[in-house]
C-alpha cells in the first residue's frame, strides 16, 4: 500500500459533500455497527506493508494507534478534523517527503467486540477513508489496563517497512492513550484477534524492545483523560519508553505534535523552527505543543542497524544535523 498522493482539495471537497447531505465523516460507527469494519479487521492479517513505489521512492512508515474507549472516544474525531494540519507540516514544511499513515484502534481484549482495529499504510486520502471505518465502541474493562500490548504486537511482527528493510531508517508508532498495557502478550488472545500468536506469552518490556528496533515509539497522554494524572501512568509508560511519553494539555493539538515530533527526530527543524511553522499557518497549539515536546529538542539517540538492509545509504539523508547521532546506521 502507500500509492498515490494527499490532496487537502479532495478532502475539504469530500468534508463539503458529506456536510450539504447530513452525513458523519465516521459513517460507519455512527449508522449503527457494532463489530470492526472488515478493512480493518487485524483477523488473519499476514502483514501492512509500507513500501517504496514510483510516486514514493524513499517511503517513511508512520503508525498513529489509540485508544477509543471510555473517555479517548473523541481522539479519532479531533485527528480527522486536523487531517490537513498534519499532512500539511509533513510535506510542504518538508519534514517528510513520502509519508504514509497507517490508523488504528484499541480496545481490550478482555472484553471488548473490536479490541484492535488496523488499517493500512497510506500517503493519499483513503487515510482518511480508514479513518472514518473505525468503530468508536467505547467500552474496556473498566479498570487501569487496555490491550496496547497487542497493537504493539501486531505493529511488531505484522508490519513490514521498506524505511527500515531497505535504509535501516525506523518508522514512527504514536500511541495515544490514559491507561496501562496488560503485562504480557497472551499467546491464545494474540491467536483470537489476529489469527496467529507467539508460541508463548510475550512480556510487554521484551515487546517493546523488538517494536524499538524498527519503529521510534511514543505515548501520548492528553490532559483531561480519565486516569491522565495518575502517577502510575506516568511511570509505567516512562519506564517503557523514557523521554518519549509526552504529554498534551490540549487534544486539539495531537497532529500539530505528532508533525513537529516526526520533524525534530528526522533533524527537519529545531522545535523553534517547528513552532514558527504553526504560527504561520495560524494555528493556536503552539503553546501546547512546545510544552509537550520540549524534553525532545535535542540529541536524539541512533537506531539500530537493520538486520538485512537491501541497499546502500539513503540519497537523500536528513536535511540538517543538530548534533545528534543520525536516526540512519549501517551494518
Amino acid at each position: 500500500m502507500g500509492s498515490g498522493h494527499w490532496s487537502t482539495d479532495v478532502y475539504t471537497s469530500a468534508a463539503r459533500y458529506r456536510a450539504a447531505r447530513g452525513t458523519s465523516p465516521f459513517a460507519y460507527n455512527d449508522g449503527g455497527a457494532t463489530a470492526v469494519h472488515p478493512d480493518l479487521d487485524p483477523k488473519g492479517v499476514t502483514v501492512r506493508e509500507s513500501r517504496d513505489s514510483d510516486d514514493h521512492p524513499e517511503s517513511l512508515g508512520i503508525g498513529v494507534l489509540f485508544d477509543v474507549t471510555g473517555s479517548m472516544g473523541g481522539v479519532p474525531r479531533t485527528l480527522q478534523t486536523k487531517l490537513p494540519d498534519l499532512l500539511g507540516l509533513l510535506l510542504r514544511k518538508g519534514y517528510v517527503a513520502h509519508p504514509q499513515i497507517l490508523f488504528g484502534a484499541v480496545g481490550d481484549a478482555t472484553c471488548d467486540r473490536a479490541p484492535l482495529q488496523v488499517g493500512q499504510f497510506e500517503a493519499d486520502n483513503r487515510m482518511d477513508d480508514d479513518l472514518g471505518k473505525i468503530l468508536l465502541e467505547g467500552g474496556g474493562g473498566g479498570q487501569f489496563t487496555e490491550s496496547y500490548e497487542l497493537a504493539m504486537y501486531f505493529m511488531a511482527r505484522h508490519t513490514a517497512l521498506d524505511c527500515w528493510e531497505r535504509r535501516g531508517r525506523r518508522g514512527y508508532l504514536f500511541m495515544i492513550g490514559d491507561e496501562l498495557a496488560y503485562p504480557a502478550v497472551k499467546r491464545a488472545e494474540a491467536a483470537r484477534v489476529i489469527g496467529a500468536g507467539p508460541d508463548e506469552d510475550v512480556p510487554v518490556a521484551a515487546l517493546v524492545r523488538e517494536l524499538q528496533r524498527m519503529y521510534d515509539v511514543y505515548f501520548i497522554i492528553p490532559e483531561g483523560a480519565h486516569h491522565s494524572r495518575d502517577a502510575r501512568l506516568r511511570e509505567f509508560w516512562r519506564g517503557l519508553l523514557g523521554q518519549n511519553v509526552l504529554y498534551l494539555d490540549d487534544l486539539g493539538a495531537v497532529c500539530e505534535t505528532i508533525a513537529l515530533t516526526i520533524g525534530l527526530a528526522e533533524d527537519a527543524i529545531d522545535l523553534a523552527e517547528g513552532l514558527g511553522h504553526l504560527a504561520e499557518t495560524g494555528s493556536g497549539a503552539g503553546a501546547s505543543v512546545s510544552r509537550a515536546l520540549a524534553a525532545l529538542d535535542g540529541p536524539r539517540p541512533p537506531a539500530p542497524a537493520s538486520p538485512n538492509p537491501r541497499s546502500g545509504p539513503s540519497s537523500a539523508p536528513s536535511r540538517r544535523n543538530r548534533g545528534g547521532p543520525s536516526r540512519t546506521a549501517w551494518l
